[in-house]
């Protein structure tokens, strides 16, 4: 991404001058205020708002449309689900019309066992809870196997032990699949646990103001990891510059 603007509703300009660079693999958390435009700029790397200026890239290819190989995971679980399909065949989506219905149950399947779902390919929305619908949600995303999982605020609507469930499957999947990911939140823990890199989007129009390494060992523990001395002064660097930057 270089220098990317976007203007919504006639002249408002949300981002202003937003470069980064992310790489194969990598997990990259975005926080900042509500209303600075991280959603904005998670749907611009999706391809589903336009540049007024500035260009999206993935691979060499610019972005105009959301790319192949890109998929974006909503916080709304409950309305992304269709409730007159099975679980399986809500995961079955993106792959239809792509693969034959034999390799189509087949990929839904191996993409539910990789979220813990394997056993509930033939139950339906109204019997998950919570957070089994967020896992299917991604189970979907996964199914297509993406080169890119862009994530608006996944875990936020969800109570804080299967929170930290779902994330510690995130971090599994991504190891297993070597996923690039990058992902919204409001939660400065959360993006600190499950990033490489965090990024802090402030101001009005919304810019990068801080690019925070986690220079934390790649497999994390909810409680070591959260109580390391490493963690807890990242955690003090990126809510001071909040504090700071607005």
């Amino acid at each position: 991404m270089r220098d990317l603007e976007v203007r919504l509703a006639g002249p408002t300009t949300v981002l202003h001058g937003v470069s980064f660079d992310v790489h194969e693999g990598d997990v990259v958390g975005l926080v900042g205020r509500s209303g600075v435009g991280k959603s904005t700029l998670l749907r611009a790397l999706g391809g589903l708002v336009d540049a007024h200026d500035g260009c999206v890239t993935f691979g060499n290819r610019a972005v105009s449309r959301p790319p192949d190989g890109v998929v974006m995971v909503f916080q709304d679980y409950e309305n992304a689900l269709l409730p007159w399909r099975t679980v399986g065949h809500n995961v079955q989506l993106g792959l239809e019309g792509r693969l034959p219905r034999t390799l189509r149950r087949t990929a839904a399947a191996r993409a539910l066992e990789l979220v813990g779902l394997g056993d509930r390919y033939d139950d339906y929305p109204w019997q998950m809870s919570g957070g089994m619908a967020q896992r299917v949600q991604i189970a979907r995303a996964l199914a297509v196997e993406p080169a890119v999982l862009l994530m608006d605020e996944p875990f936020g609507a969800l109570d804080a032990i299967t929170k930290a469930t779902l994330q510690d499957m995130l971090l599994d999947v991504q190891r297993a699949l070597g996923t690039t990911i990058l992902f919204v939140t409001h939660d400065l823990d959360e993006a600190i646990y499950l990033s490489d890199r965090v990024f802090v989007l402030s101001g009005k129009p919304g810019a990068i103001t801080l690019a925070l390494d986690v220079a934390l060992p790649r497999a994390r523990d909810q409680v070591t990891t959260r109580e390391s001395p490493a963690y807890l002064g990242l955690r003090r660097a990126l809510a001071e510059h909040l504090r700071v930057a607005g």
